[in-house]
Parts: C-alpha cells; sequence; structure tokens
C-alpha cells in the first residue's frame, strides 16, 4: 500500500486556463515536447497540434474541447487537461476544473489579464484549485512582465509572488532569471534547452532587489518563513520553495513564472514549478459525497472503496467513451461498477490512458488517475460511478444556462428521425447544449451559450453525423421576473368526476426577490398539513417553467403560501402541487411582471483612430460604455451590452476598422428589456 500511495505523490492533475489567444495549447504542445511525448512542435497556425485535433478547432484555430494528455517529467506524471478559452465553451471549462487538483493560469504579457482570463480565475476559485500562473509571449513587442503582473494583482486579487526575471525584452528575450536558486537560463537560439549560468553582470542588482521583494512578500504570509527572515533578512532557496510550495496550494499565493512558449522558452522551468509547487492528489482534501441524505469522504486511496466521477463524454467512430476522474479505489477491465445516479450496474469494458485523440490501453485505474473507460452505456457528465457495494454520490459539475437558441429542422425529411438522434447524442455530449420542442411552432429548438456555440454544433452534425440542417436566425433565451407583487391571492383546486375527487385550498403572497426563487410557509394551525406544503412548492416551482408575458422561464420571486384547507377525503399530494402550479400561474397573471434580456460585459480592442465610430455603434445597440483605457498604440473600451445586439457584430467590428478591431464577450446576468423587445 505504501507504494501505491507514493506513486500517488508523484502525480499532478492539471488544467491550462487562459483567455482565447493567450497561447494555452501552444503551451500544452511545447509541455509534450520537452517531455518527449511529442517529437515534433505542433502549431496551432499550421493545424499539427496534438490537443485541437478536432477538425473545427484546426480550421477555427481555437480550442472548442477539453483535451487530456498524459506526460512525465523528472520522475512525476502530468495528467494535463487544454480547456478552451473562449466564453461559448465555459462550461467545458467549468467540467474540467471540477476533478483538476492544479491548474496554470496563462497571460498575454501585452493585454495582462483580458475578460475571459478573469471568468476562468473565478472558476478556479469556486473549486479551490490551486495555481501558479505564466506570462506567455516575453518576445511580442510591447510586452511587460510588470505590467501583467499589475494587472493580474488588481483585477484578480491574489498576492502574485514573481519567481522570474527576464533575461532581453521583446524579440530580444533569451531566458529568464531564476530568483529562487539565484541562476541564469538562457536558450540559444535553435536549442531545445536552457544553458544554465551564473546571472548576467547587468542583471544582479536588480535581480538581488528582486530577491529581496520576493523574500519578504513570502515572508508576510508565511510564519516560518518570517522567522527566518528576522533572523537572517533573508530566506534560504531551501525555506523559499517550501513556503512557496505552501502559499500555492492554501491558495494565499500565485507563483508567476514567464516565458515565450512559441520559441520554447520558459517551458521546463514551468514544469519544475508544476512539480515543485501544484498538490498531488494526495495534497487535496478528500472528495465528499452523500447517498440517501448522509454524508460521505473518500480519500485519495487505491484500497478505499472505488468511486470516480464522469466529467466528459465523447463518442467515437468505435464507441461510446466516458472520461473518468478516479477519487478513490482501484477498477479493472472487466469490472462491475454502480451508476450511482441512474441507479443501475454498469461493466467497464476497456480502460483507456487518454492522449488528446491517441489512446493507450491499459489494465486498471486507480486513486488519482483521469482515463476513459468503454462500455458504459448510461453514465453521463456529472454521473457518479463507484463500488456497488459502497454507494456515494459526488457533486457533479455545475452547468450554465444557456442563452442563445436556433430553430433547426432536417433539409430531407427522411432525415428527421437521425436528426433527432443525432442532437440527443450532441446533448449527452456537451450538456450545456439543450434540445427541446417548441409548443406552440412544433419546431425542434437548439439553445445554448452563443452563436459560435451553436455554429460549432451544427457544423458537428454535417461533419460527424453526415446530416445537412436548416438553421433558423439567432434568438436569445429571455426571462420573466416580478416588478410588483400580489398579496392574498386565492386559489382553489376542486374536481369531482366519480370516485375519489380532487380538493386543494391554498392563499398566496408573490414579492419581487433580488434573484432565484424562495417559498416560504407562512401557514398556521396545521390548515395545510406539511407534505401538502412541500406539494404546493413543487407546483409552484412546476409553474417556473412558463411565465405569462411570452412563455420565458420565471425567475427572482418569492412566494409565501399564508392559508389554505383540506378536504377530509379529496386532498392529496397530487391535487396541492396542481393547485400551486396554477395558483401561481393566476398570481403572476395579476402581477406586474418585467421581461429581462440576457446582457454581456464586452472587451473592443481598436486603433485609436477607430474609437469614435465604435463608440457610436454601441451605443446604437443599446451598450453602456463603462471605461476605455489606451494601451500599446490601441484603445481597450468596456461595455455593457444586450446579448441580443451583438449578432453580427464581428463582422460589423471588422468592416468598421479594416479588420484591425478585435472583441470578447462575457455573461454578467440579465437586465430589465425594453417593452418593444419581441419575446419568442
Amino acid at each position: 500500500m505504501r507504494t501505491n500511495l507514493n506513486t500517488l505523490a508523484v502525480v499532478r492533475n492539471l488544467g491550462i486556463l487562459a483567455h482565447v489567444d493567450a497561447g494555452k495549447t501552444t503551451v500544452t504542445e511545447r509541455i509534450l515536447y520537452a517531455t518527449g511525448t511529442t517529437h515534433r512542435r505542433g502549431e496551432v497556425h499550421d493545424g499539427t497540434t496534438v490537443t485541437d485535433f478536432d477538425p473545427q478547432e484546426r480550421d477555427r484555430g481555437i480550442t472548442i474541447f477539453a483535451a487530456a494528455v498524459s506526460c512525465a517529467w523528472d520522475g512525476h506524471r502530468i495528467n494535463l487537461i487544454d480547456t478552451p478559452g473562449h466564453v461559448d465553451f465555459a462550461d467545458e471549462v467549468e467540467r474540467s476544473l471540477r476533478v483538476l487538483d492544479g491548474a496554470v493560469a496563462v497571460f498575454d504579457a501585452v493585454a495582462g489579464v483580458e475578460p475571459q482570463s478573469e471568468s476562468v480565475w473565478r472558476q478556479a476559485d469556486r473549486h479551490g484549485v490551486p495555481r501558479i500562473a505564466f506570462v506567455n509571449k516575453l518576445d511580442r513587442a510591447g510586452a511587460d512582465l510588470d505590467a501583467a503582473v499589475a494587472s493580474i494583482r488588481e483585477r484578480l486579487h491574489p498576492a502574485p509572488l514573481v519567481v522570474q526575471l527576464p533575461i532581453g525584452a521583446e524579440g530580444a528575450f533569451v531566458g529568464v532569471v531564476d530568483l529562487v536558486r539565484m541562476r541564469a537560463l538562457v536558450w540559444a537560439d535553435g536549442r531545445d534547452t536552457a544553458v544554465e549560468g551564473p546571472v548576467p553582470e547587468e542583471l544582479r542588482e536588480e535581480a538581488q532587489r528582486r530577491r529581496r521583494l520576493l523574500d519578504e512578500a513570502v515572508a508576510e504570509l508565511h510564519p516560518a518563513a518570517l522567522e527566518e527572515f528576522v533572523e537572517r533578512e533573508a530566506l534560504s532557496a531551501e525555506t523559499l520553495a517550501a513556503a512557496l510550495r505552501e502559499l500555492t496550494r492554501s491558495g494565499d499565493g500565485v507563483v508567476v513564472l514567464c516565458g515565450s512558449a512559441y520559441r520554447n522558452r520558459g517551458i521546463e522551468p514551468l514544469l519544475d514549478a508544476v512539480v515543485s509547487y501544484l498538490p498531488s492528489p494526495l495534497d487535496v482534501p478528500a472528495v465528499r459525497g452523500t447517498f440517501d441524505g448522509t454524508e460521505q469522504e473518500r480519500a485519495a486511496d487505491p484500497a478505499a472503496p472505488f468511486a470516480a466521477l464522469a466529467f466528459k463524454v465523447n463518442a467515437t467512430p468505435t464507441g461510446r467513451l466516458t472520461y473518468l476522474r478516479v477519487y478513490s479505489g482501484t477498477i479493472e477491465k472487466g469490472d462491475a461498477m454502480w451508476d450511482a445516479g441512474a441507479r443501475r450496474t454498469e461493466r467497464i469494458g476497456r480502460i483507456l490512458r487518454v492522449q488528446a485523440d491517441r489512446h493507450v490501453q491499459v489494465d486498471r485505474a486507480v486513486a488519482g488517475d483521469i482515463v476513459a473507460v468503454a462500455g458504459l452505456k448510461s453514465a453521463r457528465a456529472g454521473s457518479t460511478l463507484c463500488a456497488p457495494g459502497a454507494p456515494v454520490v459526488l457533486e457533479p459539475p455545475g452547468v450554465a444556462e444557456p442563452v442563445v437558441s436556433v430553430a433547426v429542422e432536417a433539409r430531407r425529411s427522411t432525415d428527421a428521425g437521425k436528426l433527432a438522434s443525432a442532437l440527443a447524442r450532441l446533448a449527452e455530449e456537451d450538456p450545456s447544449l439543450v434540445v427541446r420542442t417548441d409548443p406552440e411552432t412544433g419546431q425542434t429548438v437548439l439553445s445554448g451559450m452563443g452563436e459560435l456555440h451553436l455554429e460549432v454544433a451544427v457544423e458537428k452534425l454535417r461533419l460527424g453525423h453526415g446530416l445537412e440542417a436548416n438553421v433558423g436566425r439567432p434568438r436569445v433565451s429571455y426571462r420573466e421576473t416580478v416588478g410588483r407583487g400580489v398579496s392574498g391571492l386565492v386559489f382553489r383546486h376542486v374536481k369531482q368526476d366519480g370516485g375519489a375527487g380532487q380538493f386543494a385550498h391554498v392563499v398566496l403572497d408573490v414579492e419581487p426577490l433580488e434573484e432565484g426563487f424562495e417559498f416560504r410557509s407562512a401557514v398556521v394551525g396545521g390548515r395545510v398539513p406539511q407534505e401538502y406544503v412541500r406539494a404546493v412548492e413543487a407546483g409552484c416551482r412546476d409553474a417556473l417553467a412558463e411565465g405569462p408575458l411570452g412563455g420565458n422561464p420565471v425567475t427572482g420571486l418569492r412566494v409565501t403560501l399564508t392559508d389554505g384547507s383540506t378536504h377530509v377525503k379529496d386532498s392529496s399530494d397530487t391535487a396541492f402541487r396542481t393547485a400551486g402550479r396554477l395558483g401561481l400561474r393566476e398570481a403572476l397573471r395579476a402581477c406586474a411582471m418585467v421581461l429581462l434580456e440576457p446582457v454581456v460585459e464586452v472587451t473592443v480592442t481598436v486603433p485609436e483612430d477607430a474609437v469614435g465610430g465604435v463608440l457610436g455603434d454601441l451605443a446604437a445597440r443599446r451598450g453602456r460604455v463603462s471605461g476605455s483605457v489606451a494601451r500599446g498604440g490601441a484603445a481597450v473600451v468596456r461595455a455593457t451590452v444586450p446579448l441580443a445586439e451583438l449578432f453580427g457584430y464581428a463582422t460589423r467590428l471588422r468592416s468598421r476598422t479594416q479588420g484591425r478591431g478585435t472583441f470578447t464577450a462575457r455573461p454578467t446576468g440579465h437586465a430589465p428589456a425594453p417593452a418593444v423587445t419581441p419575446v419568442r
């Protein structure tokens, strides 16, 4: 057993996180090259990357699907997930973060913290994932490590602990000074590995100053380091490294490294930092779960009962693959496991170590592993798989609500059945895609996280399933909320058609709530028994599916059950659930309702001479500009804009700026829509 635990100590499960175009995939490719996993450097612009293997990823030059790879460095096994950077695929990042122990956040040395950098950082905060930061593209014109670190401190609010000093600037960037061990690492032209040497004379004073600042920053955060600093006015390399490890794993500090992944400079020190500072499965708390209302824990122990979380499902030409993070226990080919959500037994066909689109079969998987398994029929993303004799349900990854919808129909009527089956498979692989039938038109509606998300899904229908589809214009997903409530609405549900009847009497108050839905009972004297109160709440939740303004989901309200009555024979859970549903619908029709539309924060980067036109265009799209700053000869404009007004904006922006303008957007919630806004 000791050998197994020692094996877990050399495992690192980490993700690469960043804003789109910060260089995540290039960093991943250089890691695979440096570790000997690949023997040729993959390039995004050439379509030769290992992790961006999907045809759409190579055509578009962006990461769309999270891809897992394994490699080895300095006696450690690194399971690496390259995640998407585009906001439309944030759910892929969410599912990945749920199963990771650590992450590398990549930042552009020119742009610093960008909008999606901030979003993925907050996602990692929610999951408690320790991070180290890698400031990439130091070879670019305008690259500035200090400015990038300042943006990390100001916008993300961690304590950045910079452990490197660049050697050379912009095009002359050739290496780094390692401030922990006070040595220089230089990558000469044409060399794949660094040459170690003393700190250059011209940088020695600056390196000593920065090492002093690093010692002071660490001493402020780490009690043991503070003791040594007070005594010696400096920290030894061993004490500093140990303190950096503990601060990273506790989340109290973020180690910052730098380099240029494209030029293969800075990757080996990054790998050393991953091994030295990020946690192994043994260093993270035991995963918690429940079963039948009882809380349980599963420690990272190969001898413990088996427990794993499915975080990704992928349909391949050879069958269905389910990606698992194994939290405890051991599983072998042919073993039976229990799907705790579906409450059915599944049997493992094959266990595969994943290398993006290639797989290596292995005999077993143990606690700490990230593997793919074949043969599972019912497991979905978020399913818990466990030992049949020790059931547990682990918390699944969250799924964001879709904000954009399109109507989809098969181009040939004979393909209608195939289209329904293909859409169901897409939704199974990507839970952030929702397929439904419009009750009014009978059309099939596909909903997702943005225009690009839906474009990719439709293209996957064509490429992966051989289906040509007609697609309607994108429509945003509206919400409805209560602007002014009602009190004392009385609703009686009485039904008598021979035999046992139905009787339920409820009195409801409805009032606005800042967000979400809340149900309370103020019934006294047992006039409505507790089991019927729960039925009323369930009925009210049913009513939230369609609001009175346009059949949109309802949010932002509090419902209070204030009174009611029962019938000795005809009252039942079903009757009170029906009363709750119909009563709340009637109450909502009596309320002053407000239509809400999704809004996004837009960051537009344009040449300074194009700012006026861009501001006018944003105003015409009902945008509210929150700020504008100059950065490297360009202007960066931030604004909040209704999502409905952004359809086609990319083309418009390119036209206004002769192709030199770019923009990114991230959801920020909902806001009241104008009265003339179409709701369906």
